[in-house]
């Protein structure tokens, strides 16, 4: 695999400051059920990387010490971590939002039996991987048959009332683009995917988030071996908007890997570029109890260009 940060390191993005501390999101591993062609994480079923329960906890216990209030998590498939029943539980009942990023077929692998019903117990919000609406290319980015399992595992989520006006359990979907392209505007697609689906497969979900490929590990390397990676990086800088730069995700979110250490985006922990405390090399999770985060000067590259392009593109779809 091509490594992308080499390309990235000289940069011009503007500095940006954190404010305060809303979301800790915690990538359990990199173990997955898919092997996906847009991944920035190259999680896939070879990859054994997986949160241990002395990890679990420390993130239990920084969420109740930080203020934070919502823990999303991510992966790989964080549902296939052995611990993450016991961080759901635990966190709601700090009451604290938890967010599952789930990739829809993992509800039907050996295992998982009554994880829907378990996710609908605990109330926890899904956002769910279904990077369009048809078959053909939903199966050309994620494999084949994930499409068929993906629409069977959200009828699933619907029956139990997710997606649907009163029952507060929400369901939004992920659109990503299928290769070096921004998103097109979500609202208009968000129209196009509620239409579509309603008709076809009486589905029914609350948002469409619109989420740009980031040029690292998997889609990076997958852009330098077709020759596209400077052209996509010239296409994400001249489309850059200053205004996106007052909500990017980093600005209140803290990521943790699976080991616990920590850093401003998901993103800049999969190009191992840490969080920045003064004396920490690489800080922990650990490092971060009693700190004041508030202020501290976020780490950026030229792939942070990806989420202000356009309409912007973070963790909750679209900034614009």
């Amino acid at each position: 695999m091509h490594a992308t940060l080499p390309l990235l390191v000289r940069t011009d993005f503007p500095p940006i400051r954190r404010r305060r501390l809303e979301t800790l999101q915690v990538n359990l591993g990199y173990v997955c059920n898919q092997t996906c062609v847009h991944c920035h994480v190259n999680a896939g079923p070879k990859r054994t990387e997986s949160m241990s329960l002395e990890t679990v906890n420390e993130v239990l216990a920084y969420l109740l010490a930080s203020g934070a209030r919502t823990v999303d998590l991510t992966g790989g498939a964080p549902e296939l971590n052995p611990h993450f029943r016991h961080l759901v539980m635990t966190a709601r009942d700090h009451g604290a939002r938890v967010i599952d990023r789930c990739n829809l077929t993992v509800l039907f692998e050996p295992g998982q039996e009554g994880l829907a019903e378990f996710l609908a117990h605990q109330r926890v919000e899904i956002v769910a991987s279904l990077p369009c609406y048809t078959e053909e290319l939903v199966d050309r980015q994620r494999g084949k048959g994930v499409y068929e399992t993906s629409v069977r595992a959200i009828r699933l989520l619907n029956d139990l009332g997710y997606g649907k006006e009163g029952t507060g359990l929400t369901l939004d979907l992920v659109y990503n683009p299928q290769g070096a392209a921004l998103p097109p505007p979500q609202a208009g697609l968000e129209a196009d995917y509620k239409r579509i689906l309603g008709e076809r497969w009486g589905i029914v979900f609350n948002r469409l988030l619109t989420i740009a490929n980031m040029p690292i590990q998997r889609f990076g390397s997958m852009l330098i071996s077709k020759g596209q990676f400077n052209p996509y990086m010239k296409l994400l800088r001249e489309a850059h908007r200053e205004e996106n730069l007052e909500n990017v995700m980093c600005r209140s979110i803290v990521s943790v890997d699976w080991q616990g250490y920590v850093y401003d985006c998901d993103f800049n922990q999969m190009l191992g570029l840490p969080l920045a405390i003064a004396g920490k090399r690489r800080p922990h999770l650990s490092d971060l109890v009693g700190r004041d985060l508030e202020g501290n000067p976020i780490v950026v590259r030229d792939h942070c260009y990806g989420c202000t392009a356009g309409q912007g593109s973070s963790c909750g779809g679209a900034l614009a």
